[in-house]
Protein backbone atom coordinates (compact mmCIF):
# COMPACT_ATOMS: atom_id res chain seq x y z
CA UNK A 1 0.00 0.00 0.00
CA UNK A 2 2.79 2.43 0.94
CA UNK A 3 4.60 1.78 -2.36
CA UNK A 4 1.40 2.32 -4.34
CA UNK A 5 0.71 5.58 -2.54
CA UNK A 6 4.26 6.79 -3.24
CA UNK A 7 3.89 6.00 -6.96
CA UNK A 8 0.60 7.88 -7.15
CA UNK A 9 2.00 10.87 -5.29
CA UNK A 10 5.10 11.10 -7.48
CA UNK A 11 3.25 10.48 -10.74
CA UNK A 12 0.46 12.88 -9.84
CA UNK A 13 2.98 15.53 -8.86
CA UNK A 14 4.85 15.14 -12.16
CA UNK A 15 1.68 15.35 -14.28
CA UNK A 16 0.33 18.30 -12.30
CA UNK A 17 3.68 20.06 -12.61
CA UNK A 18 3.68 19.48 -16.37
CA UNK A 19 0.23 20.99 -16.61
CA UNK A 20 1.43 24.11 -14.79
CA UNK A 21 4.51 24.34 -17.02
CA UNK A 22 2.36 23.92 -20.13
CA UNK A 23 0.12 26.74 -18.99
CA UNK A 24 3.15 28.93 -18.29
CA UNK A 25 4.55 28.18 -21.75
CA UNK A 26 1.21 29.17 -23.29
CA UNK A 27 1.27 32.46 -21.43
CA UNK A 28 4.78 33.12 -22.73
CA UNK A 29 3.85 32.12 -26.28
CA UNK A 30 6.44 29.31 -26.36
CA UNK A 31 6.40 25.56 -26.90
CA UNK A 32 6.28 23.65 -23.61
CA UNK A 33 9.02 21.21 -24.71
CA UNK A 34 12.01 23.09 -23.23
CA UNK A 35 10.22 23.40 -19.88
CA UNK A 36 9.38 19.67 -19.91
CA UNK A 37 13.05 18.87 -20.52
CA UNK A 38 14.17 21.10 -17.67
CA UNK A 39 11.62 19.42 -15.41
CA UNK A 40 13.18 16.09 -16.29
CA UNK A 41 16.60 17.43 -15.29
CA UNK A 42 15.21 18.57 -11.95
CA UNK A 43 13.66 15.15 -11.22
CA UNK A 44 16.55 13.00 -12.50
CA UNK A 45 19.68 11.69 -10.85
CA UNK A 46 21.69 14.60 -9.50
CA UNK A 47 18.69 16.93 -9.81
CA UNK A 48 16.87 18.90 -7.16
CA UNK A 49 14.25 16.25 -6.32
CA UNK A 50 15.03 12.83 -7.88
CA UNK A 51 12.10 10.49 -8.48
CA UNK A 52 12.16 7.25 -6.49
CA UNK A 53 9.17 5.09 -7.42
CA UNK A 54 7.57 6.49 -10.60
CA UNK A 55 10.57 6.33 -12.94
CA UNK A 56 9.69 2.91 -14.40
CA UNK A 57 6.18 4.03 -15.33
CA UNK A 58 7.57 7.22 -16.89
CA UNK A 59 10.07 5.17 -18.93
CA UNK A 60 7.29 3.04 -20.44
CA UNK A 61 5.12 6.12 -20.91
CA UNK A 62 7.95 7.81 -22.79
CA UNK A 63 8.11 4.95 -25.31
CA UNK A 64 4.35 5.12 -25.79
CA UNK A 65 4.62 8.88 -26.24
CA UNK A 66 7.02 8.62 -29.20
CA UNK A 67 4.81 5.95 -30.78
CA UNK A 68 1.69 8.12 -30.47
CA UNK A 69 3.47 11.20 -31.82
CA UNK A 70 4.49 9.38 -34.97
CA UNK A 71 1.21 7.48 -35.30
CA UNK A 72 -0.80 10.70 -35.39
CA UNK A 73 1.68 12.31 -37.74
CA UNK A 74 1.26 9.35 -40.09
CA UNK A 75 -2.53 9.68 -39.98
CA UNK A 76 -2.21 13.02 -41.76
CA UNK A 77 -0.96 11.41 -44.97
CA UNK A 78 -1.69 8.53 -47.31
CA UNK A 79 0.81 5.88 -48.42
CA UNK A 80 0.69 6.94 -52.08
CA UNK A 81 1.37 10.56 -51.12
CA UNK A 82 4.27 9.45 -48.96
CA UNK A 83 5.94 7.39 -51.70
CA UNK A 84 5.53 10.18 -54.23
CA UNK A 85 7.03 12.66 -51.83
CA UNK A 86 9.94 10.34 -50.96
CA UNK A 87 10.86 10.09 -54.62
CA UNK A 88 10.76 13.87 -54.92
CA UNK A 89 12.71 14.34 -51.66
CA UNK A 90 15.58 11.91 -52.35
CA UNK A 91 17.99 14.73 -53.38
CA UNK A 92 17.09 16.66 -50.21
CA UNK A 93 17.81 13.51 -48.20
CA UNK A 94 21.32 13.34 -49.64
CA UNK A 95 21.90 17.04 -48.92
CA UNK A 96 20.63 16.48 -45.37
CA UNK A 97 23.08 13.60 -44.88
CA UNK A 98 26.05 15.53 -46.24
CA UNK A 99 25.40 18.75 -44.33
CA UNK A 100 24.52 17.27 -40.96
CA UNK A 101 26.47 14.01 -40.64
CA UNK A 102 29.78 15.60 -41.65
CA UNK A 103 30.07 18.14 -38.77
CA UNK A 104 29.72 15.42 -36.13
CA UNK A 105 32.18 13.17 -37.94
CA UNK A 106 34.77 15.95 -38.22
CA UNK A 107 34.24 17.03 -34.61
CA UNK A 108 34.90 13.50 -33.39
CA UNK A 109 38.13 13.29 -35.40
CA UNK A 110 39.26 16.74 -34.18
CA UNK A 111 38.69 15.60 -30.59
CA UNK A 112 41.09 12.72 -31.21
CA UNK A 113 38.45 10.01 -31.08
CA UNK A 114 38.57 6.78 -33.06
CA UNK A 115 36.98 6.69 -36.51
CA UNK A 116 34.09 4.57 -35.21
CA UNK A 117 33.36 6.99 -32.35
CA UNK A 118 33.43 9.86 -34.86
CA UNK A 119 30.91 8.00 -37.03
CA UNK A 120 28.67 7.63 -33.97
CA UNK A 121 28.86 11.38 -33.28
CA UNK A 122 28.02 11.98 -36.95
CA UNK A 123 24.84 9.99 -36.44
CA UNK A 124 24.02 12.06 -33.34
CA UNK A 125 24.25 15.33 -35.29
CA UNK A 126 22.56 13.98 -38.42
CA UNK A 127 19.11 12.86 -37.34
CA UNK A 128 16.35 15.29 -36.37
CA UNK A 129 14.03 14.40 -33.49
CA UNK A 130 10.79 13.16 -35.08
CA UNK A 131 9.09 13.32 -31.69
CA UNK A 132 9.95 16.95 -31.00
CA UNK A 133 9.16 18.05 -34.56
CA UNK A 134 5.78 16.31 -34.46
CA UNK A 135 4.95 18.05 -31.18
CA UNK A 136 6.12 21.45 -32.43
CA UNK A 137 4.11 21.18 -35.67
CA UNK A 138 1.02 20.31 -33.64
CA UNK A 139 1.59 23.08 -31.08
CA UNK A 140 2.02 25.70 -33.80
CA UNK A 141 -0.89 24.41 -35.94
CA UNK A 142 1.35 23.81 -38.95
CA UNK A 143 0.17 20.35 -40.01
CA UNK A 144 -1.72 21.92 -42.92
CA UNK A 145 1.10 24.19 -44.08
CA UNK A 146 2.62 23.68 -47.52
CA UNK A 147 6.12 23.17 -46.14
CA UNK A 148 5.05 20.43 -43.70
CA UNK A 149 5.13 17.61 -46.31
CA UNK A 150 8.73 18.57 -47.11
CA UNK A 151 9.65 18.43 -43.41
CA UNK A 152 7.90 15.09 -43.00
CA UNK A 153 9.60 13.59 -46.04
CA UNK A 154 13.04 14.51 -44.71
CA UNK A 155 12.15 13.00 -41.33
CA UNK A 156 11.01 9.77 -42.97
CA UNK A 157 14.21 9.55 -45.05
CA UNK A 158 16.22 10.01 -41.86
CA UNK A 159 14.22 7.38 -39.98
CA UNK A 160 14.63 4.93 -42.85
CA UNK A 161 18.37 5.69 -42.90
CA UNK A 162 18.40 4.83 -39.18
CA UNK A 163 16.94 1.43 -40.07
CA UNK A 164 20.25 0.70 -41.80
CA UNK A 165 22.57 2.78 -39.62
CA UNK A 166 21.59 1.48 -36.17
CA UNK A 167 22.11 -2.27 -36.75
CA UNK A 168 25.31 -1.59 -38.71
CA UNK A 169 26.84 0.60 -35.99
CA UNK A 170 25.66 -1.80 -33.29
CA UNK A 171 27.47 -4.68 -34.99
CA UNK A 172 30.66 -2.67 -35.37
CA UNK A 173 30.60 -1.46 -31.75
CA UNK A 174 30.30 -4.97 -30.34
CA UNK A 175 33.21 -6.13 -32.47
CA UNK A 176 31.39 -7.57 -35.48
CA UNK A 177 32.48 -6.81 -39.01
CA UNK A 178 30.53 -5.50 -41.96
CA UNK A 179 29.46 -8.99 -43.04
CA UNK A 180 28.10 -9.77 -39.59
CA UNK A 181 26.05 -6.57 -39.70
CA UNK A 182 24.67 -7.16 -43.21
CA UNK A 183 21.90 -9.55 -42.14
CA UNK A 184 20.17 -7.29 -39.58
CA UNK A 185 20.39 -4.36 -41.99
CA UNK A 186 18.76 -6.44 -44.73
CA UNK A 187 16.01 -7.60 -42.40
CA UNK A 188 15.33 -4.01 -41.29
CA UNK A 189 15.05 -2.66 -44.84
CA UNK A 190 12.92 -5.61 -45.98
CA UNK A 191 10.53 -5.02 -43.07
CA UNK A 192 10.05 -1.36 -43.94
CA UNK A 193 9.52 -2.21 -47.63
CA UNK A 194 6.96 -4.90 -46.76
CA UNK A 195 4.92 -2.62 -44.51
CA UNK A 196 4.94 0.13 -47.15
CA UNK A 197 3.76 -2.36 -49.77
CA UNK A 198 0.89 -3.49 -47.53
CA UNK A 199 -0.03 0.13 -46.83
CA UNK A 200 -0.14 1.05 -50.54
CA UNK A 201 -2.01 -2.01 -51.79
CA UNK A 202 -4.24 -2.90 -48.87
CA UNK A 203 -4.54 0.35 -46.91
CA UNK A 204 -8.20 0.91 -47.77
CA UNK A 205 -9.10 -2.68 -46.92
CA UNK A 206 -7.28 -2.41 -43.59
CA UNK A 207 -9.07 0.83 -42.81
CA UNK A 208 -12.47 -0.75 -43.45
CA UNK A 209 -11.61 -3.68 -41.19
CA UNK A 210 -10.40 -1.41 -38.41
CA UNK A 211 -13.18 1.17 -38.46
CA UNK A 212 -16.13 0.91 -36.12
CA UNK A 213 -18.55 3.62 -34.94
CA UNK A 214 -17.87 2.53 -31.35
CA UNK A 215 -15.21 4.96 -30.10
CA UNK A 216 -14.05 2.69 -27.30
CA UNK A 217 -13.46 -0.28 -29.59
CA UNK A 218 -11.81 1.84 -32.29
CA UNK A 219 -9.44 3.38 -29.77
CA UNK A 220 -8.41 0.00 -28.39
CA UNK A 221 -7.94 -1.57 -31.82
CA UNK A 222 -5.84 1.22 -33.34
CA UNK A 223 -3.72 1.81 -30.25
CA UNK A 224 -3.14 -1.92 -29.84
CA UNK A 225 -2.27 -2.32 -33.53
CA UNK A 226 0.22 0.56 -33.38
CA UNK A 227 1.93 -0.83 -30.27
CA UNK A 228 2.15 -4.35 -31.72
CA UNK A 229 3.62 -3.15 -35.02
CA UNK A 230 6.04 -0.85 -33.19
CA UNK A 231 7.16 -3.73 -30.99
CA UNK A 232 7.66 -6.07 -33.93
CA UNK A 233 9.58 -3.34 -35.78
CA UNK A 234 11.88 -2.84 -32.81
CA UNK A 235 12.50 -6.57 -32.52
CA UNK A 236 13.59 -6.51 -36.16
CA UNK A 237 15.92 -3.58 -35.39
CA UNK A 238 13.69 -1.07 -37.13
CA UNK A 239 12.70 2.01 -35.15
CA UNK A 240 9.44 1.60 -33.22
CA UNK A 241 8.65 5.16 -34.35
CA UNK A 242 8.92 4.10 -38.01
CA UNK A 243 6.55 1.20 -37.33
CA UNK A 244 3.97 3.48 -35.72
CA UNK A 245 4.28 6.00 -38.53
CA UNK A 246 3.66 3.30 -41.13
CA UNK A 247 0.52 2.19 -39.27
CA UNK A 248 -0.68 5.79 -39.44
CA UNK A 249 -0.22 6.14 -43.18
CA UNK A 250 -1.87 2.73 -43.76
CA UNK A 251 -5.13 4.04 -42.29
CA UNK A 252 -7.35 6.38 -44.27
CA UNK A 253 -10.89 7.71 -44.55
CA UNK A 254 -13.23 7.53 -41.56
CA UNK A 255 -10.82 5.35 -39.58
CA UNK A 256 -8.05 7.98 -39.82
CA UNK A 257 -10.37 10.87 -38.95
CA UNK A 258 -11.88 9.14 -35.92
CA UNK A 259 -8.53 7.82 -34.70
CA UNK A 260 -7.00 11.29 -34.82
CA UNK A 261 -9.68 12.76 -32.57
CA UNK A 262 -9.58 9.85 -30.12
CA UNK A 263 -5.80 9.62 -29.81
CA UNK A 264 -4.93 13.31 -29.57
CA UNK A 265 -5.47 13.61 -25.77
CA UNK A 266 -3.42 10.44 -25.18
CA UNK A 267 -0.65 11.78 -27.41
CA UNK A 268 -0.48 15.02 -25.44
CA UNK A 269 -0.18 13.18 -22.12
CA UNK A 270 2.43 10.61 -23.15
CA UNK A 271 4.42 13.03 -25.30
CA UNK A 272 4.95 15.24 -22.25
CA UNK A 273 6.08 12.11 -20.39
CA UNK A 274 8.61 11.37 -23.13
CA UNK A 275 10.29 14.75 -22.81
CA UNK A 276 10.43 14.45 -19.02
CA UNK A 277 12.04 11.01 -19.30
CA UNK A 278 14.63 12.39 -21.70
CA UNK A 279 15.64 14.89 -19.04
CA UNK A 280 15.60 12.22 -16.33
CA UNK A 281 18.42 10.36 -18.08
CA UNK A 282 20.80 13.30 -17.76
CA UNK A 283 22.91 14.07 -14.71
CA UNK A 284 23.28 17.86 -14.61
CA UNK A 285 26.84 17.56 -13.22
CA UNK A 286 28.08 15.87 -16.41
CA UNK A 287 27.18 18.83 -18.62
CA UNK A 288 29.60 21.70 -17.69
CA UNK A 289 32.86 19.99 -18.82
CA UNK A 290 31.55 19.45 -22.35
CA UNK A 291 29.29 22.50 -22.61
CA UNK A 292 31.62 24.56 -24.82
CA UNK A 293 32.20 21.81 -27.38
CA UNK A 294 28.50 20.91 -27.40
CA UNK A 295 27.51 24.56 -27.90
CA UNK A 296 29.89 25.02 -30.83
CA UNK A 297 28.65 21.84 -32.48
CA UNK A 298 25.04 22.91 -31.86
CA UNK A 299 25.54 26.28 -33.54
CA UNK A 300 27.10 24.71 -36.63
CA UNK A 301 24.51 21.96 -37.02
CA UNK A 302 21.58 24.28 -36.33
CA UNK A 303 22.74 26.32 -39.32
CA UNK A 304 23.19 23.23 -41.50
CA UNK A 305 19.69 21.97 -40.65
CA UNK A 306 18.16 25.34 -41.46
CA UNK A 307 20.04 25.24 -44.75
CA UNK A 308 18.74 21.75 -45.46
CA UNK A 309 15.12 22.72 -44.88
CA UNK A 310 15.48 25.96 -46.84
CA UNK A 311 16.97 24.17 -49.85
CA UNK A 312 14.37 21.38 -49.79
CA UNK A 313 11.45 23.80 -49.49
CA UNK A 314 12.87 26.02 -52.24
CA UNK A 315 13.15 22.96 -54.46
CA UNK A 316 9.44 22.30 -53.78
CA UNK A 317 8.70 25.89 -54.92
CA UNK A 318 7.65 27.11 -51.49
CA UNK A 319 8.01 30.80 -50.62
CA UNK A 320 10.68 32.33 -48.37
CA UNK A 321 8.60 32.23 -45.18
CA UNK A 322 7.81 28.56 -45.71
CA UNK A 323 11.47 27.81 -46.40
CA UNK A 324 12.47 29.45 -43.12
CA UNK A 325 9.76 27.53 -41.22
CA UNK A 326 10.92 24.27 -42.82
CA UNK A 327 14.54 24.90 -41.87
CA UNK A 328 13.91 25.89 -38.26
CA UNK A 329 11.49 22.99 -37.72
CA UNK A 330 14.29 20.52 -38.47
CA UNK A 331 16.80 21.87 -35.94
CA UNK A 332 15.79 19.82 -32.87
CA UNK A 333 17.64 16.59 -32.06
CA UNK A 334 16.32 14.10 -29.53
CA UNK A 335 15.40 10.46 -29.16
CA UNK A 336 17.44 8.93 -32.00
CA UNK A 337 20.54 10.93 -31.06
CA UNK A 338 20.37 9.65 -27.48
CA UNK A 339 19.87 6.07 -28.70
CA UNK A 340 22.91 6.33 -30.99
CA UNK A 341 25.12 7.76 -28.25
CA UNK A 342 23.86 5.13 -25.83
CA UNK A 343 25.14 2.36 -28.11
CA UNK A 344 28.69 3.70 -27.88
CA UNK A 345 28.45 4.28 -24.13
CA UNK A 346 27.20 0.73 -23.56
CA UNK A 347 30.11 -0.60 -25.62
CA UNK A 348 32.61 1.37 -23.53
CA UNK A 349 33.74 3.66 -26.37
CA UNK A 350 34.94 7.22 -25.64
CA UNK A 351 33.75 8.11 -22.09
CA UNK A 352 33.22 11.75 -23.07
CA UNK A 353 30.84 10.84 -25.90
CA UNK A 354 27.86 10.29 -23.62
CA UNK A 355 28.01 13.66 -21.79
CA UNK A 356 28.82 15.52 -25.02
CA UNK A 357 25.88 13.97 -26.84
CA UNK A 358 23.57 14.67 -23.91
CA UNK A 359 24.57 18.32 -23.64
CA UNK A 360 24.32 18.71 -27.42
CA UNK A 361 20.83 17.20 -27.59
CA UNK A 362 19.61 19.29 -24.65
CA UNK A 363 20.77 22.45 -26.40
CA UNK A 364 19.17 21.42 -29.69
CA UNK A 365 15.97 20.21 -28.05
CA UNK A 366 15.54 23.65 -26.51
CA UNK A 367 16.87 25.65 -29.47
CA UNK A 368 14.75 23.82 -32.06
CA UNK A 369 11.29 24.69 -30.67
CA UNK A 370 12.41 28.25 -29.87
CA UNK A 371 13.64 28.83 -33.45
CA UNK A 372 10.52 27.21 -34.88
CA UNK A 373 8.35 29.54 -32.81
CA UNK A 374 10.49 32.54 -33.76
CA UNK A 375 9.96 31.78 -37.46
CA UNK A 376 6.25 32.62 -37.19
CA UNK A 377 5.34 35.65 -39.32
CA UNK A 378 4.65 39.03 -37.76
CA UNK A 379 1.07 39.47 -36.58
CA UNK A 380 -1.42 42.24 -37.12
CA UNK A 381 -3.18 44.09 -34.33
CA UNK A 382 -5.99 41.55 -34.52
CA UNK A 383 -3.51 38.77 -33.69
CA UNK A 384 -3.81 37.03 -37.07
CA UNK A 385 -0.73 36.11 -39.14
CA UNK A 386 -0.09 38.43 -42.07
CA UNK A 387 0.32 35.29 -44.22
CA UNK A 388 -2.54 33.37 -42.64
CA UNK A 389 -3.95 32.22 -45.97
CA UNK A 390 -0.62 31.08 -47.39
CA UNK A 391 -0.43 27.86 -45.38
CA UNK A 392 -4.03 26.64 -45.70
CA UNK A 393 -4.70 23.04 -46.73
CA UNK A 394 -6.54 24.37 -49.77
CA UNK A 395 -3.30 25.78 -51.16
CA UNK A 396 -2.25 23.98 -54.29
CA UNK A 397 0.82 21.82 -53.65
CA UNK A 398 3.90 22.06 -55.81
CA UNK A 399 4.78 19.30 -58.23
CA UNK A 400 5.83 16.17 -56.39
CA UNK A 401 4.80 17.64 -53.05
CA UNK A 402 2.80 15.58 -50.59
CA UNK A 403 -0.20 17.29 -49.04
CA UNK A 404 -2.12 16.33 -45.90
CA UNK A 405 -5.09 14.02 -46.28
CA UNK A 406 -8.35 15.91 -46.73
CA UNK A 407 -11.08 15.24 -44.13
Amino acid sequence: MAHGAAVLLELGGVILGLGILGRLAGRLGLSAIPLYLLAGLAFGEGGLLPLVTASEFIEVGAEVGVILLLLLLGLEYSASELLGSLRATAPAGLVDLGLNFTPGLLAGLLLGWSALAAVVLGGVTYVTSSGIVAKVLGDLNRLGNRETPVILSILVVEDLAMAAYLPLVTGLLVGGGLLASALPVGVALATVALVLLVAVRYGETLSRLVFTPNDEVLLLVILGLALVVAGVAQQLQVSAAVGAFLVGIALSGRAAEAAHDLLTPLRDLFAATFFVFFGLQTNPRSIPPVALAATALAMVTAATKVGTGWWAARRARIGPRGRWRAGTALVARGEFSIVIAGLAVAAGREPSLGPLATAYVLIMAVLGPVLARASEPLRTGLGRPLTALAGRRSARPAAGEMRPREP
